[in-house]
This record gives structure tokens, C-alpha cells and sequence, in this order.
């Protein structure tokens, strides 16, 4: 059983899927707004109900907290894991900008690079190189 991140927004998710589906290089991304729902006529609404994306052997998945409620992203990361430093430091610096660098990316004592960011639309990233065997 694989698990997956779910993503929540408060009204960016369009904005941020389409940016990380682009980052990743995804060519499947696929959105359903509120307003798509059977009886969304009474609350029509362009937030994302659901969105989600494959790339690089994983799937990221998230949508809009409906109006009103949910809380900002807090407690948890995603996790990407790329195959070459040059492509890290590419996705870590992408990443971090209009949002805030929490660890540089490079070399650590347990990965040839690692860095965290917080992106511009409240989503914390870890990126991280496996270690060489």
C-alpha cells in the first residue's frame, strides 16, 4: 500500500499544482473545482476539490480547503528525492522562491544534498540525495 501526500490549500491550489506539476516535469495534471460537484449550482465555487499529478515514480495530490475553512499547512513535509545534485539545487532553488529557505541545499553528513524550504504558497519540501551506497 503506497502512500501518497495530500496536499491543502487555502484558494492557491490551482496556482501551486500548476507550478509543481511544471517543476517536476508532469504532463498529467488534472483539477476538479467545487463548482464541477453535482449541486454546486446552490455554492458554486472555483477552489479546487481535487488535483493530482505523477512524476518522477510518485503522485502529489491536493486541493482548496472549501470557503471558510481548514487550517494553513503546518506539522508535515514532502518529500522529493532527485537523482543528481545539479537537479536538487535546480529544485530547491525553484522552490524557495517568494517563500523561505529553512536548511541550504548541500552536502550533509548523511546526503551528498539536502536542503528544506518552506514554498510561497505554505508547502514545506525536504529535498534530499540518497546517500552513496
Amino acid at each position: 500500500m503506497p502512500f501518497m501526500p495530500y496536499i491543502h490549500f487555502q484558494g492557491t491550489c490551482a496556482e501551486a499544482m500548476a507550478f509543481y506539476a511544471d517543476l517536476f516535469g508532469a504532463t498529467d495534471l488534472q483539477m476538479m473545482r467545487y463548482s464541477d460537484a453535482p449541486g454546486a449550482e446552490a455554492a458554486p465555487s472555483d477552489r479546487v476539490m481535487h488535483a493530482q499529478f505523477s512524476a518522477a515514480g510518485g503522485v502529489l495530490m491536493a486541493s482548496d480547503f472549501p470557503p471558510g475553512s481548514g487550517d494553513a499547512q503546518a506539522g508535515m513535509s514532502v518529500m522529493a528525492t532527485p537523482a543528481t545534485f545539479d537537479e536538487g539545487k535546480r529544485i530547491h532553488d525553484a522552490l524557495v522562491k517568494g517563500g523561505a529557505e529553512i536548511v541550504p541545499f548541500g552536502p550533509s553528513f548523511f546526503s551528498p544534498g539536502f536542503g528544506m524550504v518552506k514554498d510561497r504558497f505554505g508547502t514545506h519540501w525536504m529535498i534530499s540525495l540518497a546517500a552513496p551506497a
